[in-house]
Order: structure tokens, then sequence, then C-alpha cells
């Protein structure tokens, strides 16, 4: 860990077990943009810290190497905590800038788990946010069509989160992506909390389908 600022330390404090996603972006929003003080927050390996840390980060900094370096330190948490992770990189940094962008959509194939997985999210999410879809579904559905079933867990989510977002948005491809949950059979028995829509293709395109339509 690096030695800390007296500001980091400042923030460290306010940080508990019951704080709140909310209360990060508060606290974000006060702060702006600080690298410098992201990497410090960073370096205590605190799951709330990082989270912060990603908030406040500047994206013009974060090349290949930097995140590669965020990568191997992400998956050192928890599963769950390291998914969150990942996820809230792209979100709230990498999908903002070209440059990174540019970066995600290199790492199909790329040996990092966490990276792939960012790749598939990255092309989900081009098409639920309501952009006009890239011309790569034919190509991106034979590669989950051909891998899904032998990637690891949080790979094969994303591939099947794509699938689900190009069966919604592309009606073309709608009877292909059921048929691939079916065949599959991915997320079938997974146990859904109520008002959440499951993972199973089939379920997840009808009922998203059926929403778009009201």
């Amino acid at each position: 860990m690096m030695k800390l600022s007296p500001k980091a330390k400042n923030i460290i404090d306010q940080l508990t077990e019951n704080t709140k996603l909310g209360d990060l972006r508060t606290i974000a929003k006060d702060i702006k943009k600080d690298h410098e003080l992201a990497m410090e927050l960073w370096s205590t390996g605190s799951y709330f810290a990082r989270q912060l840390a990603i908030l406040i980060m500047d994206k013009k900094l974060l090349s290949q190497e930097v995140i590669n370096q965020l990568d191997q330190d992400i998956n050192k948490h928890l599963e769950d905590e390291k998914l969150q992770l990942i996820d809230w990189l792209m979100a709230n940094q990498l999908a903002k800038d070209k440059k990174t962008v540019a970066l995600m959509e290199s790492w199909k194939n790329n040996k990092s788990s966490l990276q792939r997985r960012i790749f598939w999210y990255h092309q989900a999410r081009l098409r639920w946010v309501g952009q006009t879809p890239p011309p790569n579904t034919e190509e991106l559905l034979s590669v989950i069509e051909k891998e899904i079933e032998n990637e690891v867990p949080e790979v094969q989510w994303a591939m099947n989160f794509t699938a689900a977002q190009i069966g919604v948005y592309q009606q073309e491809y709608r009877k292909r992506c059921i048929a691939l949950g079916e065949r599959t059979g991915l997320f079938k028995d997974e146990m859904v909390a109520k008002n959440c829509t499951p993972n199973y293709l089939p379920d997840f395109i009808n009922i998203q389908v059926a929403k778009l339509k009201k």
C-alpha cells in the first residue's frame, strides 16, 4: 500500500461496511477527478475504496498496461466484488473514452477472463443503451454459439447477456438466440428474485420484448 496523504486517510475513515454506492457517488461528486488520489485509494485493497477510486480516475490515463494491473488487483477480490469492480470500471471509465473503447473492442480473445467479460458486456451494452446495433452481430452470435459452453462463468454470463440483447433488439436474430438458450440450457434452473429478469435466454428475451411492446 502507498503511504496515504491526509486527504486519502480522511476518505478511508469515512468508508465503513455500511457504505452504499450512493454514498460513494456523493463523495466522488465533491472530488470530481483526481487520478493520484484514486491510485492512493486503490492501493489500500479495500473494496469500497476501489469502487470510489474508479469513479475519480482519469480515463485518459488508463492505458492497457494500467488496466492490466487493475485487472490483476481485481482478481484478488471475492467473486461478487470482483465482478462488481470490473463492470463498474467498464461503465464508469472504459465506455466513456474512444481510446479505451477501442481497447475493449480488442479483448475478445484476451488471456484475461475479466477483459473478455468486458468485451462481451460492452457489446451487449451497445444494444441496450438504445444505439443502432453495430454491424458485427452475425460474427458475435457465431462465436457465442461455438464457444459459450467452454468459457469460464464470468465470461459465459456476459456472452449470454450479449445474445439476450441481440434477441431483444434485433428481431431477425430472435429465434436463433432463443434456440441457443434452449440448446445450452444455461441459467435455466437459476433461482431468480421477484421482479428480476431471468438469465435463461428464452425467458429473458420473451419478457423484455413484451415490455418493449407495452
